[in-house]
């Protein structure tokens, strides 16, 4: 390991955790799993210096999947290191190509998209021979199709000196998957620290959990057993022709059995699918209904079910005529007109109102699934006086949203105090950076460990921080809450697994090689 001439020590020390870490990176390709906020950043510009050290001629690159998130690695580079502020260059799909050719060039530090270095390498406007080390930052989306997998592998190819840095909170909670970020990665070395790790606990805060229940309303259980009688019905048919063999099947398997249909049409025309792709079809939905139902309230399944019925879809067409299906739509709009909405709105407006009057400048992040969900809270906080502000995704052909430079001005002006509460759908999981706030409040469970834990590292990074879980009982939120649960212990236990085989083998490596010395 070099001395870092390259680091600006006079802006930051860096922690013991993060040289070993470094350490351990700058020999192998790494796969480095830290909880939020706990400096995977510099440990990238460590190990990024230390390889512009020893190959002066060479370059890097840095990529991240969002705009915010490259800018946040550019100006960490500007800042920790001595390299001239005009080699550290961020490609954004926004420069011409001709121009982002020339930056290449010039360039010492490459800040980038995914997307955007993947499309100049087909072109042929970028080629990684001089790149002696790349960070892929939220490697957990290095699976499947995804563009990191693509660049990787040219970076393989064409790199004279190749060193590969994955960076992520919570890499997937299944050997498979974990296994497979690997592989895309060539990962050699694994190095995973929790708050619980000896050389991270006294740089963590302590982070208090407390689990709200509220009870599901009586005046929403017809409604549920409508919707859950015809999801029945489908799911009956669907395991009778022998298409699933559960009759409690997860959306996630539906999901899969759907795309599988899809491809089934695509390579045959089978024709005589087309029942089955109608059931599939209507379970998702009614599926969907029901999850609105239970986790969010009568406005977000208000507007679900005003698209079904504007909807032009012979499925949606179908599932309507039911006169189940007809009754609940019915049921919904009465109780929308009546003003009856989901108890965890109640519930989340008084906690929020009771923080605000215990500290006046508390920073308070509230996560919901839904745009409307979203928009419903935030009205409701309005009218309590509460200053708050929604943090949504961009703009899509059915609804409005938010620019990327509209985002970053909202989180400028949340982390200048300029309003107490930011309510936000799951953009505000990863790829912004976003101010370490006191309280995170969970509208609803997830059933993703990746989403949970990225939804607590917004909380608590400096001082004391609080997690308030809204669990509406007996319902999906009870199951989500404890499926992310057992996700997120086994994936601590598989990735501890890996470093400890990793340790063994490094052992047994370094006595073979004492021994033949001996010899």
């Amino acid at each position: 390991m070099g001395d870092y001439k390259l680091l600006n020590s006079e802006a930051i020390e860096p922690r013991e955790y993060q040289l070993k870490i470094a350490e351990t990176a700058s020999n192998r390709n790494t796969l480095v799993v830290l909880p939020t906020g706990m400096g995977k950043t510099l440990i990238s510009v460590l190990v990024g210096i230390n390889r512009l050290e020893k190959y002066p001629e060479g370059k890097i690159l840095i990529t991240s999947p969002t705009r915010p998130l490259n800018a946040q690695h550019k100006k960490s580079f500007e800042r920790f290191t001595k390299i001239n502020p005009e080699e550290i260059v961020l490609i954004t799909g926004r420069i011409k190509p001709e121009e982002r050719e020339k930056l290449y060039q010039k360039a010492k530090v490459v800040v980038a998209t995914p997307q955007c270095i993947q499309n100049d390498l087909q072109n042929r406007r970028l080629n990684l021979e001089n790149f002696s080390f790349i960070t892929l930052d939220e490697a957990h989306r290095c699976v499947k199709d995804y563009a990191y997998t693509y660049i990787i592998k040219k970076f393989i190819e064409q790199s004279k000196h190749p060193l590969i840095l994955g960076l992520t909170a919570s890499p997937g909670g299944s050997y498979e998957r974990i296994d497979e970020i690997r592989k895309n990665l060539f990962i050699e070395a694994v190095e995973i620290r929790t708050e619980f790790d000896k050389d991270v606990e006294r740089y963590v805060m302590p982070i208090h959990r407390e689990w709200v229940y509220v009870d599901f309303p009586e005046e929403f259980k017809k409604i549920k057993i409508l919707l859950e009688e015809r999801f029945k019905e489908d799911i009956f048919w669907l395991r009778d022709h022998h298409f699933l063999q559960t009759l409690r099947p997860s959306k996630k398997s539906l999901l899969m059995l759907q795309k599988r249909f899809d491809s089934m049409m695509e390579e045959a025309k089978d024709y005589s699918l087309f029942w089955a792709i109608m059931r599939v079809s209507e379970a998702i939905k009614i599926e969907y209904a029901l999850e609105l139902l239970e986790t969010q309230g009568i406005s977000s399944l208000h507007e679900y079910f005003k698209k079904i019925e504007a909807s032009k879809k012979r499925t949606d067409k179908q599932l309507i005529k039911d006169p189940r299906i007809r009754e609940a739509i019915r049921l919904v709009s009465d109780l929308q007109s009546k003003g009856v909405e989901h108890p965890k709105l109640k519930k989340v407006k008084n906690i929020i109102r009771d923080l605000v009057r215990e500290k006046k400048d508390v920073k308070i992040i509230v996560f919901a699934n839904y745009r409307s969900t979203v928009d419903k809270i935030n009205e409701l906080l309005r009218k309590e006086g509460i200053v708050s502000e929604v943090l949504i995704g961009q703009a899509t052909r059915e609804r409005v949203g938010l620019t990327q430079e509209k985002q970053i001005e909202t989180l400028g002006r949340f982390a200048r105090n300029e309003f107490n509460v930011l309510v936000t759908t799951s953009i505000g999981e990863e790829g912004l950076d976003i101010v370490a706030t006191d309280v995170a409040i969970f509208y609803e469970a997830v059933p993703s460990e990746i989403r949970s834990i990225q939804r607590r590292g917004r909380v608590g990074r400096q001082t004391f921080g609080k997690v308030i879980f809204l669990i509406t009982k007996d319902t999906r939120d009870e199951a989500y809450y404890w499926a992310a649960f057992h996700r997120e212990k086994k994936m601590k236990g598989i990735l501890y697994d890996l470093k400890e085989k990793e340790l063994r083998k490094r052992k047994v490596k370094a006595k073979e090689t004492l021994l033949d010395w001996l010899k």
